[in-house]
């Protein structure tokens, strides 16, 4: 089964990989008109209603494929208001034909003239809720008459990804819908899925589409979400970078609590972060490295705030930082994303946080996954990892593997030289920012795909650094291009 919003992306994605939407129009009223050739005779009386966006641009298109039938078809609108280009061309080639079309810009103004078939084109899968006028009026019309009738998809007023049903919504006897089964339909007695020739990457592997149905970040401060970096030791570039892309990909604010040591390094790297020390002055174990009894305080701080977490950038294996972060992890309950050194660590540890786990080759077979260059492969195997240990795999390759333990995904995005050490640590980041706004998941397979077109918008092979990616994120946010 898809939900519509899947659905939506797929559409888009089978679109980038050179499927035009135009294509699947075609196929899909191509479809739709089989199915109505089932259902009828020749000759039969076939009204066809049809709305203003691509479902009804799905049943102007099956109208010219039923020449041996007696076809109307109603718009419910003017044609300006047709919502689609793609719709629009399809009323144009149709009112230039012979079939009978009329507008309904009234719902007075709607009849059925004795029908042997309904089509109900009117509403698609991008559409919920109470229905309105026009369409309320001929739903009720089209529920009341006699003759049989064919949903496009969904049936008008039906939810398709829960079932439910909005006052007034049609009730169909038939359905036809497209590439696969909605969960709304899951029920209905007679649904037919027709196979529209969308390519199978198109669903299986990340692309623009996944990225166009995302959404945005809320208009007010603090909507957005604050990433919260716990990080740094060894090693003081990780955590900046992780934190910095946080903000390139629409995080409000970000902190990055370290080592008193590294301090200043990480608070001179750039004025957006805001950096806290968790080591106290005059203790030199607090001060070099994360230790158990800083804990405490960052989960208060972390869960206050509602943050999401990035734990692991330049962390380093202390045997206290080891301990310190199993503890985080036992203590802490909302969301992280695991990375580098505190990768190793999770199978050990019990907790209610949903973590997004982002391993590289070497830290996947760690965490007791394969140790391989195909990931794609290897792709059940991780999936089955990621349901053992409960949480999200984002594994890091020239393909990245992202899987929740039900299903994976794979994204091809980015460049060679995404090898530069960095690219994990703002991968980190996209994804933490990603958190505030998407699932798990979803925020783990678009981070993939945006870190990736980053790079790609970079245009450049050898010589990429890290800190370069966070100019670009945006731009492969807006679904940017290099032309």
């Amino acid at each position: 089964m898809i939900t519509s919003r899947r659905m939506a992306a797929v559409d888009r994605n089978a679109a980038a990989l050179g499927v035009p939407l135009r294509a699947l129009m075609e196929s899909s009223g191509n479809a739709v008109a089989r199915r109505v050739r089932e259902l009828t005779s020749r000759g039969d009386r076939v009204a066809l209603i049809c709305g203003r966006g691509n479902n009804g641009g799905d049943g102007l298109v099956a109208a010219r494929f039923l020449d041996d039938r007696d076809v109307t078809v109603q718009l419910l609108g003017r044609p300006e208001s047709i919502t689609t280009e793609i719709a629009r061309a399809n009323w144009d080639v149709l009112e230039a034909g012979a079939t009978a079309a009329a507008l309904v810009t009234d719902s007075r103004g709607f009849a059925l003239d004795d029908p042997d078939l309904i089509v109900d084109a009117m509403l698609g899968t991008g559409i919920t809720g109470d229905l309105r006028e026009p369409e309320a009026t001929v739903a009720q019309a089209i529920t009341d008459a006699e003759a049989p009738v064919l949903a496009v998809d969904v049936p008008s007023g039906v939810d398709p990804d829960t079932g439910a049903a909005a006052a007034g919504a049609v009730e169909a006897e038939h359905v036809v819908t497209f590439h696969d089964l909605k969960p709304g339909l899951a029920d209905h007695s007679d649904v037919t899925v027709a196979d529209i020739g969308i390519p199978a990457d198109a669903e299986g592997a990340v692309g623009p589409g996944d990225l166009a149905v995302l959404g945005a970040g809320g208009d007010r401060k603090g909507d957005s979400g604050r990433t919260f970096v716990i990080g740094g030791g060894p090693y003081t570039g990780a955590p900046a970078l992780a934190a910095g892309a946080s903000l390139s990909a629409g995080a409000d604010l970000a902190f990055v609590a370290c080592p008193q040591s590294v301090f200043d390094p990480i608070a001179g790297y750039s004025e957006d972060l805001i950096v806290q020390p968790y080591g106290g002055a005059g203790d030199e174990s607090e001060a070099d490295h994360l230790a158990p009894e800083h804990v405490p305080d960052l989960v208060e701080t972390a869960e206050a705030h509602d943050d999401i977490v990035i734990l692991g950038p330049g962390l380093g294996r202390h045997p206290e930082t080891e301990a310190a972060a199993e503890q985080f992890l036992a203590a802490f309950s909302g969301t992280a994303v695991v990375d580098a050194d505190a990768l190793a660590l999770v199978p050990a540890v019990d907790t209610d946080a949903e973590l997004v786990l982002t391993p590289n080759r070497s830290e996947l077979a760690a965490l007791g996954g394969p140790e391989t260059d195909d990931l794609v492969a290897q792709a059940d195997e991780i999936r089955e990892l990621a349901a053992d240990l409960g949480h999200t795999i984002l594994a890091k390759g020239a393909v990245d593997v992202i899987t929740d333990g039900e299903t994976h995904r794979r994204c091809g995005a980015g460049t060679p030289g995404m090898t530069v050490g960095g690219t994990g640590d703002t991968l980190a980041g996209v994804v933490a920012a990603l958190l505030a706004r998407a699932e798990p998941f979803e925020a783990a397979c678009v981070g993939s795909y945006v870190n990736g077109r980053a790079a790609e918008l970079l245009d450049r092979g050898d010589g990429l650094r890290a800190t370069e990616l966070q100019e670009t994120i945006p731009l492969a946010l807006e679904g940017g291009t290099d032309e």
